[in-house]
């Protein structure tokens, strides 16, 4: 089918993004959209809603999921935000679970969700999951819509390898041109990893994002990991030409069809 039949009967791309306070969504969301706008925020109803008022309903702890956030950049997508679980509230956890179970049985396939990226960032101490994320991945069934875990921030690994081959007398400049395929050496045998493999509902994939606050960001992993993630034909050619920042990912989906 045309991108633009499939456009006229899908509409734009919707897109859940889950992930705790500074895990770097809003920028990954930026480079996707080629903007370093801010989105404008609409309500269920389609209402556009005043920042200044969001603003102050977060700072009383309101979050509503249902609102719609789109880049004027790139309107074909539509993302709707979670605010993750870093502090363990049932009340998140149950609103974001209904709101899945909502969006994934919707009659209208424009209504649906279809795919959840979930952003965990890799410059904090830990580096791991916290306990409701964790319960995410062992209570949440997503039905048909695909999973993918986003590692943000990935290039904060890059400085503690960085540091690990100065000890071991590298020079600096060996240490820095080595520090990134260290990282994603030791990450692949990590606690994160292993944690998804054992899960009861496992994300359908991961990428490593590192540098997204960067100008030249490279956000081709994320689309091509997306893309492939799709079941549904429709889905990812509205996926694949609604991305505007990657043409080869364009013109290789464009040849396999």
């Amino acid at each position: 089918m045309d991108s633009s039949k499939i456009r006229e009967k899908i509409g734009r791309f919707r897109i859940l993004v889950i992930g705790r306070a500074n895990a770097g969504k809003t920028t990954i969301l930026q480079r996707i959209c080629n903007t370093q706008d801010k989105p404008k925020i609409y309500d269920s109803a389609g209402e556009e809603i005043d920042l200044t008022v969001l603003r102050a309903s977060k700072e009383r702890g309101e979050h509503e999921i249902e609102n719609e956030m789109v880049f004027e950049s790139n309107p074909g997508f539509v993302f709707h935000d979670s605010r993750g679980f870093e502090a363990g509230s049932k009340d998140e956890f149950d609103k974001v679970k209904a709101f899945i179970t909502d969006r994934s049985t919707q009659a209208k396939i424009a209504k649906r969700l279809h795919v959840i990226w979930f952003c965990i960032p890799m410059d904090e101490a830990c580096r791991s999951f916290t306990a409701g994320e964790e319960k995410f991945f062992t209570e949440c069934d997503t039905a048909s819509i695909p999973v993918i875990v986003l590692f943000t921030k990935f290039d904060a690994l890059y400085g503690v390898e960085f540091r690990k081959l100065i000890k071991t007398g590298t020079s600096r400049k060996d240490a820095k041109q080595q520090a990134p395929k260290c990282a994603q050496e030791t990450f692949t045998d990590g606690p994160q990893l292993q944690f998804l493999k054992n899960v009861r509902w496992p994300p359908k994939c991961h990428v490593c994002l590192p540098h997204m606050n960067k100008d030249d960001a490279d956000c081709g992993a994320l689309i091509e990991q997306t893309a492939g993630a799709l079941d549904d034909e429709a889905l990812e050619q509205l996926f694949v030409s609604t991305q505007q920042t990657n043409l080869e990912i364009c013109m290789k989906y464009a040849i396999q069809r």
